[in-house]
């Protein structure tokens, strides 16, 4: 029979019989909460899942037929002495080896003895008997030929442990078997155990009583979490990373730190994962810059150049990526996790997979970690690590680091979380924003922040002597007072922004022609965030005659003629048969919805690749947006999208000149369209009427004849409608050089008699 021992912490259950102190078993009970709980319940339970039995809660009393079977196989005689019981032993579990049924017997005997002296009759003590042999075979037989091996059998208990039930677990602790006893009511317990003599109590500092999250089913649902985590992962890489830790100042100069000098534990890759936010030096930062790539050319380490942002994924890049339809996020980490490949080097492509998983079950716990949300983010982190895989890895072997460097804001939280994923390879990820405006969202434990005063806007990192740029002290000084008088100021510099939104005002008709000249920035509704104008616009069908009164209509007209303002006074302007040279292709640059834009630029019958960069930008998101909106009637349904498009990349020379130097913060250009006739405003006219209004053109349109002539392609009340006066027909717009704005003098006597 085995002794009970001793023990200072949960994990020494763990140790095999040979290597204890002395030869015992541990009866233990923890009967309060504390951090290092958890984890030491879970190792004991994988160790009972697999060498024991784990019971939460109560043991079932014998059924029976448990009792009818016991009484088949072993009689309903009793008699307390230690040869009938070791008789009736190997008759009721033969599987038993000869010492093992005696320290059954042994301990057996004990309890019933200690029964006895508590004053329990013969009838009493049979009852228990056949209780603790029903329990045996029918709950515990499975565990009984481990008794008293080298690796003792396990039992956790998780509840409010009865007597039987207490005196069963004696005789097996006796018998030779670990117990661990969550004890969540102490009183409890002590009724069954009074003297405090079948298990002892763990030593434990700063206790609390038990969560009611903490239990076995708990246990049990983390360690499956921890199993389905281990599939994910596969074989774990043997490096680890030592980001930073290895510098000797926060400084990116120690980037050119050998990666052989950086350290030598063969367990580790030293890296750097640095951001630089603003410059130190404005006058030397573009010349320090060179200077420090030629550095990194010549250790001959790989590099990875990214100005201003990392390239949104194409569709062929993502459409490479195998996938399926997820319903977990393990389910999708595991299947995706198949797409990372790197054959020349097994521990690279281990470091791959566990970055991936760390970054994605990390993800999974923010608060907006839908699946879908989570499954495109990592599509985006395979599609961006296949593409810099080639440049950064070309031939990796341990030691190796290359560099990958983003020269410009990291916006974005795709970006980021990509940034982050490298950084746990042995890469140095350095991102370098001097343009202090740029408010960078990469956050990272791991990160080295070096953030500078002083701001240098700039697009491209000077690789080549011709790229560099050394500012004068007098040219800073004149861009300093550039942004303190532009800055929040109400004052604004020649093309100060690049992108803007159009709002459509409406107005009185009488305000048109005091909104029609005035700058954008003294409208009501303009404003500026970011980087972003809003641009308040008009688009305006004004219908009649206001008093029938031609001459001052046309005159009234011709005031609004300004030198921005595009006038077409006969219809059609358009038609679907102008050349248009970009017409045959535009059904290649449309894909799942959306424009691309690369390849358009690139295609040789692209005609707006003389506007400014930005202007570009501008006017192809704008696109987007009809297609997107579907404001043109037919989008998407029956093929007017590639109209949309070819129309829209077909300007006539005179807008587009108008786009060019179009600022967000001036006066905005103009469209003024006169229709006296019935004709009715084409497809292609309906595109050019709504892309110049999403682009920031006012817009009038001026219907005498009160006609529904320009609605057919547009939404319901898409344009605001202006009635002035009686409708008039068969009107021939004139010459406006001849037409006069001065309004004729009127004899005062006829004013007064109304003649």
């Amino acid at each position: 029979m085995f002794q009970l021992g001793t023990l200072s912490k949960l994990n020494d259950f763990l140790i095999p019989l040979s290597q204890r102190r002395e030869p015992c078993v541990y009866f233990v009970r923890v009967e309060g909460f504390t951090e290092d709980l958890p984890d030491a319940v879970k190792r004991f339970y994988q160790e009972a899942r697999q060498n024991g039995v784990i019971l939460d809660g109560r043991i079932p009393n014998p059924t029976p037929e448990n009792l009818a079977y016991f009484q088949e196989m072993l009689g309903g005689g009793f008699q307390r002495n230690r040869p009938f019981m070791d008789d009736q032993l190997r008759r009721w579990l033969p599987r038993l080896s000869p010492a093992q049924r005696e320290n059954i017997v042994v301990s057996m005997d004990a309890m019933l003895e200690s029964l006895a002296r508590q004053g329990k009759n013969e009838n009493m003590l049979h009852n228990a008997y056949v209780k603790y042999l029903c329990w045996l075979y029918f709950k515990f037989e499975r565990i009984l030929a481990a008794l008293g091996q080298d690796r003792l059998p396990k039992i956790l208990y998780d509840g409010a442990v009865s007597a039987y039930e207490l005196q069963l677990l004696t005789i097996l602790a006796g018998a030779g078997a670990d117990i661990l006893m969550v004890c969540r009511d102490g009183a409890q317990y002590r009724r069954a155990d009074p003297t405090d003599q079948c298990s002892t109590r763990l030593p434990q500092t700063n206790a609390t009583p038990f969560p009611d999250w903490f239990t076995l089913k708990w246990v049990q649902k983390e360690l499956e979490q921890e199993w389905n985590r281990q599939r994910l992962y596969g074989t774990l890489p043997t490096l680890q990373p030592c980001t930073n830790a290895w510098m000797r100042s926060p400084a990116l100069r120690e980037v050119l730190t050998a990666p052989p000098a950086r350290g030598d534990d063969p367990h580790l890759f030293y890296n750097a994962f640095l951001l630089q936010h603003g410059v130190e030096d404005r006058l030397l930062f573009s010349n320090d810059l060179f200077g420090f790539y030629q550095e990194l050319e010549r250790s001959e380490r790989p590099i990875c150049l990214v100005d201003q942002a990392i390239p949104a994924p194409t569709p062929e890049e993502i459409a490479a990526i195998r996938r399926q339809n997820y319903t977990t996020l393990d389910q999708m980490i595991l299947g995706l996790s198949q797409n990372l490949r790197y054959p020349a080097q097994a521990e690279l492509q281990r470091l791959m997979v566990k970055g991936f998983v760390d970054l994605l079950l990390e993800e999974g716990q923010a608060p907006d970690g839908s699946l879908l949300k989570l499954t495109n983010r990592a599509v985006y982190l395979l599609v961006w690590l296949k593409r810099y895989q080639q440049t950064l890895f070309p031939a990796w072997t341990p030691g190796q680091v290359p560099v990958f460097l983003l020269f410009g804001n990291c916006g974005s939280r795709n970006e980021a979380l990509f940034l982050r994923l490298l950084a746990r390879l042995p890469v140095d990820v350095l991102v370098l924003v001097p343009n202090r405006a740029a408010v960078p969202v990469l956050e990272d434990p791991a990160l080295l922040r070096l953030t500078y005063d002083d701001s240098l806007p700039m697009e491209t990192f000077p690789t080549a002597s011709s790229q560099r740029r050394v500012a004068t002290a007098a040219y800073q000084a004149e861009r300093d007072l550039d942004s303190m008088m532009y800055q929040d100021s109400g004052m604004y510099r020649n093309q100060q922004y690049a992108r803007a939104e159009a709002v459509t005002l409406q107005p009185m008709y009488e305000e048109i022609g005091l909104l029609w000249d005035q700058e954008l920035k003294y409208r009501p509704s303009f404003s500026v965030s970011g980087d972003r104008v809003t641009v308040p616009v008009l688009l305006e069908k004004v219908c009649g005659v206001k008093d029938g009164d031609v001459r001052r209509y046309w005159s009234e007209i011709k005031k609004l003629l300004t030198p921005d303002t595009v006038l077409v006074d006969r219809l059609p302007w358009l038609s679907p048969t102008d050349e248009n040279p970009i017409k045959p292709f535009v059904t290649q640059f449309l894909k799942n919805g959306k424009l691309l834009r690369d390849k358009l630029r690139n295609h040789k019958a692209y005609p707006y690749a003389i506007l400014r960069k930005e202007m570009q930008e501008f006017l192809l998101d704008q696109v987007q947006c009809l297609l997107d909106q579907k404001i043109i009637a037919g989008t998407w349904q029956n093929g007017t999208e590639y109209t949309v498009l070819s129309t829209a990349l077909n300007l006539p020379k005179a807008v587009l000149r108008m786009v060019q130097k179009f600022d967000f913060t001036k006066k905005n250009p103009k469209l003024l369209l006169i229709n006296p006739t019935e004709r009715v405003l084409n497809l292609e006219e309906s595109i050019v009427v709504a892309l110049l209004n999403r682009m920031g053109f006012d817009v009038l349109l001026f219907i005498p004849t009160g006609f529904q002539c320009v609605e057919k392609f547009f939404p319901p009340d898409y344009i605001h409608e202006q009635q002035i006066g009686e409708y008039i027909y068969d009107l021939t717009v004139p010459n406006f050089a001849a037409v006069s704005t001065q309004q004729p003098s009127i004899n005062p006597l006829r004013k007064l008699f109304g003649r």
